[in-house]
């Protein structure tokens, strides 16, 4: 549709988690989100400032550790705080511009986090497989370029998404069937022939994410390799535990990512997609710190040091 025909919309209105729930039920939500949000920041803060504080964390593993909590704490509090004002207000508005930053804000740090999974699982790697030149390979300034590298991607990526998204035509109704700005509802509610969006989208969020898997599994194949050839099966648990908190980390993500975002606007269902969205925005990042913390040998011993201390 050419542009110019275009209405200039405004804003957008949120039809939020249930459509006209009575005051009860928004106070039950409100309620159990605020608690959930304030878990995610609690326990995001707590996990980067624990890592900070203890010389003995001050290692590649729990500095990616650090980060996946920021991009965590990024991107559900880009979500979580509207939601829960648009809860307990009459009008669950949002400016044009302000749904585009927002959807910007999530998507680079929802692609950071991808990418940081694998990079993670590389960190592994080096150390099971190349222990003795480990602190060679993961120096300090190797970790920060990574680092570097994984939040130029997720930027530029995200700016590439919004800028297709909302150079689109909205010229029909401005009432966004979900909670937040997200792409399938989003893709819905233009009036623009969205087909070249969605294949360009698709093709870069399938390269994006079939990338990061990709590097995950030749990790873990190379340190499945080098558990094998260990002797002693003391050894190859305690290798394999370094392993098990990242795997289920990467198992709640990227099946949730990959069956939110993996299928043509067609299929979008918004009530279903509406709890997979609470799931991955919310609970996931309420999940990674407690996955790493109860899980994590030398975090829990720290964090006894902590409670002798107080």
């Amino acid at each position: 549709m050419d542009k110019g025909n275009c209405s200039s919309l405004t804003e957008f209105y949120f039809l939020g988690i249930t459509n006209n729930p009575g005051p009860a039920i928004k106070m039950v939500l409100f309620t159990t989100f605020l608690v959930v949000y304030l878990i995610i920041v609690a326990a995001n803060l707590g996990m980067i400032i624990l890592i900070r504080m203890d010389p003995q964390l001050h290692t590649p593993m729990y500095y990616f550790l650090s980060h996946l909590s920021f991009c965590d704490l990024c991107y559900s509090t880009a979500i979580g705080p509207r939601m829960l004002t648009d809860l307990i207000t009459k009008n669950p508005s949002i400016p044009f511009t302000g749904c585009a930053l927002q959807f910007w804000i999530f998507c680079t740090f929802v692609d950071a986090d991808c990418l940081l999974l694998a990079v993670m699982a590389f960190d592994r790697y080096q150390a099971i497989s190349n222990p003795l030149f480990y602190t060679v390979n993961m120096s300090s300034r190797a970790c920060s370029l990574l680092m570097a590298g994984v939040y130029m991607i997720g930027m530029t990526d995200a700016l590439v998404e919004t800028t297709l998204t909302f150079h689109l035509c909205f010229c029909g109704s401005n009432e966004i069937n979900h909670f937040f700005c997200d792409l399938p509802p989003l893709l819905l509610l233009s009036c623009s022939d969205t087909q070249i969006n969605e294949f360009v989208l698709f093709t870069i969020s399938a390269f994006f994410e079939l990338g990061s898997i990709s590097g995950i599994l030749i990790s873990y194949c190379y340190i499945i390799l080098s558990v094998l050839k260990i002797h002693s099966a003391g050894g190859r648990l305690k290798a394999f535990s370094t392993c098990t908190s990242h795997l289920t980390a990467v198992a709640v993500f990227q099946g949730t990512l990959i069956f939110m975002y993996f299928r043509p606007s067609s299929a979008y269902s918004p009530d279903q997609d509406k709890i997979t969205s609470l799931f991955y925005t919310l609970v996931i990042p309420m999940l990674n710190p407690l996955i790493y913390s109860l899980r994590n040998k030398d975090v829990k011993e720290t964090l006894k040091k902590l409670k002798k201390c107080f």
